[in-house]
């Protein structure tokens, strides 16, 4: 609900601000399937089972909020193509732009009240256990930092 303010006989109508983060997923490669969590290296059976309880109920939550704006995985760092233009020549490389441990295996955009929501929400995601969650605002080019 929009709250409402009466100001010299004038309703005024304050509509809550929210900012969009954007929650960048990194694991390692060489496990690549998705949701990572569930191909991690030494992790068991049941511990697999509890933590796609806690990403389904967190998947719940963000959605039935309204907090959840969109999740895509992305496909094995190898397939990617690097560009890269010099001098008006464009030069394709195979892979990643980044020789890294960990690449990004997916995100999230969420709209949500603060940073430290964001970051409470970044924190629950199982993946966080294993590689790492960014939590990065996203910008408004009308305005700078959607804030």
């Amino acid at each position: 609900m929009v709250p409402t303010y009466r100001l010299n006989a004038t309703t005024i109508s304050v509509k809550e601000t929210t900012v969009k983060y954007l929650l960048a997923i990194y694991s390692n490669p060489r496990n690549w399937a998705h949701p990572t969590f569930r191909h991690q290296a030494g992790v068991g059976d049941d511990d697999v089972a509890a933590m796609q309880v806690q990403f389904d109920e967190l998947l719940a939550e963000i959605t039935g909020s309204g907090e959840l704006v969109e999740g895509v995985p992305l496909a094995d760092p190898a397939l990617a193509r690097t560009i890269r233009v010099r001098e008006g020549v464009a030069a394709s490389t195979d892979g990643p732009y980044a020789e890294a441990k960990e690449q990004i295996a997916g995100y999230f955009l969420i709209d949500c009240e603060s940073p430290e929501r964001a970051a409470e929400i970044a924190a629950r995601f199982p993946d966080a256990r294993f590689g790492a969650v960014e939590v990065r605002p996203v910008m408004d080019l009308s305005g700078g930092l959607e804030m």
